[in-house]
């Protein structure tokens, strides 16, 4: 027997890690299943199965792997077999570890496994990747439930740069004022003060209190800067325990229009994610723990591990995410009629499609409000600070 890091979750989302003695992945992976926990991943015991150590292992591009997927699918298509496919995609691809992957897949797939868990063995391929594999090889449509993933994943992106290229300017926008107030204070002020020291002159107290704001800014400023450095080290490491995650998410979610906002993205990733799953021929209890593990949202994860419980006991989809108080209730009644009426998967893309537009109207009129806002702040503060250290030299201007 071997020795196997195990990541599950139960069905309170409680997310666990530990080593764990088995016969092989498959089988320490299966185990917990049946014990009713959610799998995230199973990887030996200090290194990785081709020989990589873990913690220099780096997140797999979602673009590069997409082309990938979608070069293989066309090959599948042309009735080649799954390894001369891995074959000839190893020789024509660029990324060094995406094609240590394939080769370790390549061997594995030579071995006797299938191709679903010979992708879950890397641990860094995504989960709703080698469920559908999974059931594609169960129904023998593989090249089906390779075409709806690579669908979903160009909407999952497309969307993504959306929301990306929706957040550039404000980003810009407040990287601009926080450099601005940095050099004001930490060189304009201080520069004023040497001025009217050697004027020697009542100075307004306005004045003497920018001042001594910009000269105790200059004086600080590296400590600043190391605490701050510090404390954003904390809350990085911080977000990865249960914990810190789960708190974090309550904040972001409490906002009056943030919370909102990701609120909705999350139903709407989580209600594509689950009607690809279903589409694929995924039972919906399995297609539910995938796409919840899928979720950045704790409170969402939380709520469809406990809902998943819920569907396993004989309860409807609408009710069980209703018990939870977490989705919408506008979603809740579109799953219920896509229940009621056998089409579950189609309701679930039309929940996802309107709640994608309704995030990007959301988003773009909140943009439309901070970014006057944001200048208006930049106006006031900076002509503040200008007037603050010009009003003496208007004053000998006067006199």
């Amino acid at each position: 027997m071997a020795e196997f890091v195990v990541k599950i979750a139960d069905d309170r989302g409680r997310v666990q890690q530990h080593i764990e003695q088995g016969y092989s992945e498959a089988e320490v992976r299966d185990r917990f299943s049946q014990q009713g926990y959610l799998v995230y991943w199973v990887k030996p015991q200090g290194m990785l199965t081709s020989g990589v150590s873990l913690r220099r292992r780096r997140k797999l591009k979602q673009s590069t792997f997409l082309v990938f997927n979608q070069q293989f699918l066309t090959l599948i298509r042309a009735g080649l077999p799954i390894l001369n496919s891995l074959e000839l995609l190893i020789k024509r691809q660029k990324d060094a570890q995406l094609k240590l992957i394939l080769e370790n897949v390549r061997e594995r797939v030579k071995g006797g496994e299938l191709l679903s868990d010979a992708f879950a063995a890397q641990g860094i391929v995504p989960k709703i990747y080698t469920t559908t594999l999974m059931a594609g090889e169960k129904s023998g449509n593989i090249d089906e439930v390779l075409t709806r993933y690579i669908g979903f994943q160009r909407l999952a992106m497309t969307f993504r740069k959306k929301l990306f290229v929706s957040l550039i300017y404000p980003t810009l926008l407040v990287t601009v004022v926080l450099i601005m107030v940095t050099f004001l204070f930490t060189y304009v002020v201080p520069k004023f003060g040497e001025l009217f020291e050697s004027l020697d002159q009542k100075l307004p107290a306005i004045t003497l209190f920018m001042l001594a704001v910009g000269q105790n800014a200059q004086r600080y400023a590296p400590y600043v800067l190391v605490g701050l450095a510090v404390f954003g080290f904390v809350m990085w490491r911080w977000k990865d325990t249960d914990r810190g995650a789960d708190r974090i998410d309550r904040v972001i979610l409490s906002m009056p229009l943030l919370g909102d906002i990701r609120l909705k993205h999350q139903v709407a990733s989580f209600s594509r994610m689950l009607a690809t799953l279903l589409q694929g021929g995924l039972p919906l209890v399995p297609a539910m723990e995938t796409a919840g593990a899928s979720m950045t949202s704790r409170r969402i994860l939380k709520g469809v591990m406990r809902a998943g419980v819920r569907v396993r006991e004989g309860q409807g989809l609408a009710g069980s995410l209703e018990e939870q108080k977490i989705f919408p209730e506008l979603a809740v009644e579109m799953i219920e009629v896509g229940e009621s009426t056998g089409a579950l998967p189609s309701m679930l893309n039309s929940v996802a499609e309107f709640y994608e537009e309704d995030v990007q109207t959301a988003l773009g009129a909140s943009m439309a409000l901070i970014e006057p806002i944001i200048l208006m702040i930049m106006a006031v503060f900076v002509g503040g600070v200008l007037i603050s250290l010009y009003l003496p030299i208007f004053s000998m201007g006067v006199h």
